[in-house]
């Protein structure tokens, strides 16, 4: 069976293209043709491109061997056009599948000592939360980070909270709720100076803001949110220095070496990022998140990081004018991300939710600890101005 080359050849895209030849936007991105998608920062619609790879692919698997289609040519596309995103080796990029399953990966295979300390942030995401618990069993203690408001991580809170037994710092790029957008540069920095691993989770932004490897030591961030890639089919990345030190607590066919399928008397793990992928990769998924990250590769990151930030310099003031309270509205251009988040005391916000869903308008609801409830609006780079004004008349 030949090997299938999944890639189809569109004209070059800019973002003025999409934003200003509506036939073109909703043949790119179907979901327009029908909704305003405002909630990126939960689950992607696919783009066309993507949708389509993914097809292609299944309909030639249905026909043989579905492996032998692509691999291992689209496993090692992959990682260089990873490589290229986060500005890392190709070889420090592994496919393991969803965020919780990496980051549950460097807290389990990490070697921590009893007295060591880890420093977390106890209303971030579950899943960069509870793997880290879970190290308290061992004798870790584990240290929760205090801020000024939720998802408020400055570095000075963070440098403020660390000593020479932290071993760890464990944030996200940016807050889920808030939209509060990590300096992971000048954090990273900071602990590396002071030898302390820094991972992130970097779901939030990967996709839509610059988010590289460069000082940070391990990276997570699965492909159904900014980076519109399906569910499942996640990024993980391990510096090559780190690497020696991480030895994943899972073993199979492709990250232990067995020549020939037949399993030695000890165990020896590959050697570069398949150290960390036991098993077969989600083919599936992996193509159309190549087919995303070429997408946003030739869109330009930066580029879609001003789109987003100009979107949100607007949308703030017209909530507010409306009399929405804005998390975090006066966040700096290092600090805002494209998560705009408001609520309105004595408002019913789960009937305003749905009463956006009623008009085909997607957004997300969120809330708490306090038990407060948001309406969270995540635009990505090619939704336009007229449905953003949509949004707020009926708000």
């Amino acid at each position: 069976m030949r090997c299938l080359v999944v890639r189809n050849y569109y004209p070059r895209m800019r973002i003025a293209d999409i934003l200003t030849n509506e036939s073109l936007r909703q043949l790119e991105f179907p979901v327009t043709s029908n909704k305003i998608f405002l909630a990126h920062a939960g689950d992607c619609p696919l783009p066309r491109r993507v949708a389509q790879a993914i097809a292609d692919y299944v309909q030639h698997s249905a026909a043989g061997d579905q492996e032998a289609a692509i691999w291992p040519k689209a496993v090692e596309e992959g990682r260089e056009l990873a490589a290229r995103l986060l500005q890392c080796e190709a070889d420090e990029v592994a496919f393991v599948g969803p965020t919780s399953l990496a980051l549950s990966l460097f807290a389990s295979g990490l070697k921590f000592r009893k007295g060591d300390n880890i420093l977390v942030y106890h209303d971030d995401y579950p899943s960069n939360v509870y793997p880290w618990m879970a190290l308290a069993e061992c004798g870790v203690q584990v240290r929760l980070l205090n801020t000024r408001g939720l998802g408020v991580i400055r570095p000075v809170d963070v440098l403020g909270q660390v000593d020479e037994q932290t071993r760890l710092v464990a944030l996200a790029s940016c807050h889920f709720i808030s939209g509060y957008r990590l300096d992971h540069v000048a954090i990273g920095k900071a602990l590396q100076q002071r030898n302390i691993l820094f991972c992130l989770d970097a779901i939030q932004t990967v996709g839509a803001f610059p988010t590289t490897m460069e000082h940070v030591d391990l990276l997570a961030a699965d492909a159904h949110k900014w980076l519109l890639g399906p569910c499942g089919a996640g990024l993980m990345v391990v510096k090559k220095d780190l690497q020696p030190h991480l030895n994943p607590p899972i073993y199979g066919w492709h990250n232990v070496r067995c020549p020939n399928f037949v399993a030695q008397e000890e165990i020896a793990f590959r050697s570069g990022a398949k150290k960390f992928e036991a098993g077969t990769q989600n083919l599936l998924g992996l193509v159309g998140l190549n087919e995303a990250m070429r997408m946003l590769l030739e869109l330009g990151v930066e580029n879609i990081a001003a789109e987003l930030l100009r979107k949100r310099t607007w949308l703030i003031p017209a909530l507010q004018a409306k009399g929405y309270t804005v998390l975090n509205a006066d966040a700096t251009t290092v600090n805002a991300s494209g998560i705009v988040t408001f609520f309105k005391a004595n408002t019913d916000m789960p009937a305003l939710h749905q009463k956006l869903l009623d008009a085909d308008i997607v957004t997300s609801l969120r809330v708490d600890r306090k038990g407060q409830r948001y309406i969270r609006i995540s635009p990505h780079f090619y939704n336009t101005d007229a449905e953003l004004q949509r949004t707020l008349e009926l708000l």
